[in-house]
Formats: C-alpha cells, structure tokens, sequence
C-alpha cells in the first residue's frame, strides 16, 4: 500500500500557503492608463468597466488609486485630439503621453512609468506604422517608432514598451536610446504579440481599430508556436530587457515556453477582452467575478510569467493583502 497522500498537504490553510508553489505580488503587477489629450478630463470607460480616461492633469487621481492598493507602476497610452498619415503627435514633445509623463514623474517620482510606443492611436489609418500604398512599411516605419520611444525617456519615461510588432524595431529604440545617452533606460518589447480577437474593447477605447484590412501582417498568427520564440530570441538580441507575451489567456503555453527556454524576465498582458469576458460574465451570474480574476492571474503567474499587466491590477492588489491569492 502506499504511503503517499497528497492530501496531506491539502488539509487546512496554513498548510496550502506553506507548500504553495506560486507565490504573487502586488510588485509584480501593473496598471494600464489611458491618456487624452485635453484639460480635466475624468472620464469613465464605458468599453473598461471601472476605469477612467484621464487627462495630463488629472493623471495623479489614477496614480493616487493605484497606489492607495499598493500598485506602483503603470502603463499609459495616450489618445490625441488629431491623427495623421505619418503619426506626429506620438513623438511631439508636448504630446499627451509626454505631459502625462512629466506629470506624473514631478508629483510621484517613486511610480515607475513605462509607456506604450506605438502609432496606431496617432495614425489616421489606425496601423502601427507609415502605409504606403495599403501596406504597413517596416523599415520606413523604424525610425519614427524609435523617435517616439526617445520622446518618451525624454519626458521622464522610466521605460518603454513598442507593441508595433515592426522587424528590428527594438534595435532601431536601443540605438536611438543609447545615442542620447540613456543608456540605463530598459525595453520592455512586445515580443510575441499575436493578431487577436481579444483586443476589441481596447481598439474602442483608444480609437485605433485600422480602418482598412487587419494586423495580420505584422502581429503574430495564432496557430504558431515555435515563432513565438524565434522572435523572443532576435528581441533578446537586439536589446530587450524584458519580453512580453500578448494576449496571456489563451497563450499560457507561448508564456511557458519563453520561460524555459530564456533567462529573460517574461511579462504576460491579460487583455481588454480578457477582462471583459469575465465581467460580462459575472453580470450574468455565470461565474464568481472574483474567484475567476483570481484564478485566471494565478494561472498567468504559474505558466512562468514574473509580472502581469491586467486591468484588474487594483483588484488583484486587494486579494493579495487579504489572503485569497499569493
């Protein structure tokens, strides 16, 4: 007969916290932020049940919320007045991410901020980088991707974190970087961000939906795995500091195999669809809105993630003080 009963291990609280094998802390989590260009603007989003728009000057009432549940780094995204073909108001110096910035970095210096380099909420087609005959242009979109990255640190950026998904863009933001000095300042690249239907609520919220074709082109196919890390590795070459894994629900398995085969620390981002599936959800009774956020976190940290970006950082911050994850 055998001697061995997992239960054991099982039998009261004490005992599951002392063997638990994946532990989680609110250090590890971080708060997305949604910027628009404008004068006190406190807006809520309609799309992101319980978050608001924020203008540069009412930043801190974000700030001050994140870190009243004891989270200290956020993610911003801006949404600007006006677009163009070519995305200028990403890399102006007075953009509204830049502002954001040197506010948030003037009242809270202790708050890390990273910042989303993109063009797609700044473009009037709404792609990631420069079209030319209705098609996205790698190399002709590198430099302003970098340019906007170098506008960022410039601000007071702590980090910054391209989603464009653009071949070499990571080597064009360190270059750039380096060449001005800010040497120390890390890339958190976008490494594997797949072409997904989770993004919905998010491409209303920052008004970046294309407004022809897709991503498909330049964001990842979802059937591939062995790419994910092919392109985590010429990433990791070309200079990032951090790789990230986007969306993580479904891509648990992509999380775990940069884990095993990077020494890299590995952010996944739990998705605007993400979220709003499990309060949709809960709005009808069918799941525990709470229990799920728990679990589905739980479940990013154990495939091997070391931070989670989620929209329900906030809430997830409260649940670690009290016991219920971590």
């Amino acid at each position: 007969m055998s001697t061995i009963r997992p239960r054991r291990l099982r039998s009261d609280l004490n005992i599951r916290n002392m063997v638990r094998e994946t532990r989680i802390s609110s250090k590890s989590l971080i708060l997305p932020l949604f910027i628009k260009e404008g004068s006190s603007i406190k807006e809520p989003i309609v799309t992101l049940e319980g978050h608001s728009y924020y203008s540069p000057d009412t930043v801190q009432e974000g700030i001050e919320q994140a870190l009243a549940c004891n989270i200290k780094t956020v993610l911003l995204f801006g949404i600007p007045k006006e677009k163009d073909d070519i995305g200028s108001g990403a890399y102006c110096e007075n953009g509204v991410v830049q502002q954001a910035v040197r506010h948030i970095k003037a009242m809270y210096p202790g708050v890390t901020v990273i910042t989303d380099v993109c063009m797609c909420e700044y473009t009037s087609n709404g792609h990631c980088g420069i079209v030319e005959n209705d098609r996205v242009v790698n190399d002709v979109s590198l430099p302003y991707i970098a340019k906007i990255a170098l506008s960022h640190v410039k601000a007071g950026a702590d980090m910054v974190a391209p989603s464009d998904m653009m071949d070499k863009r990571v080597k064009a933001i360190r270059k750039i970087l380096d060449d001005n000095g800010f040497y120390e300042t890390p890339i958190m690249s976008y490494a594997v961000k797949y072409s997904s239907a989770f993004y919905g609520p998010f491409r209303d919220v920052a008004k970046s939906a294309p407004s022809f074709g897709d991503r498909k082109t330049y964001q990842m196919d979802y059937h591939n795995r062995r790419e994910a890390l092919r392109e985590a590795l010429l990433d990791i070459e070309e200079g990032a500091d951090i790789l990230m894994v986007k969306p993580a629900m479904s891509y648990l398995d992509i999380v775990r195999e940069l884990r095993d085969n990077t020494q890299s620390p590995i952010c996944a981002y739990s998705v605007s669809g993400e979220y709003a599936m499990i309060k949709s959800a809960a709005q009808k009774g069918y799941i525990d809105e709470y229990a799920a956020m728990c679990e589905s976190a739980a479940g990013v940290f154990r495939a091997g993630a070391d931070m989670l970006i989620s929209y329900y950082a906030k809430e997830l911050s409260k649940a670690i003080e009290k016991g219920d994850i971590g």
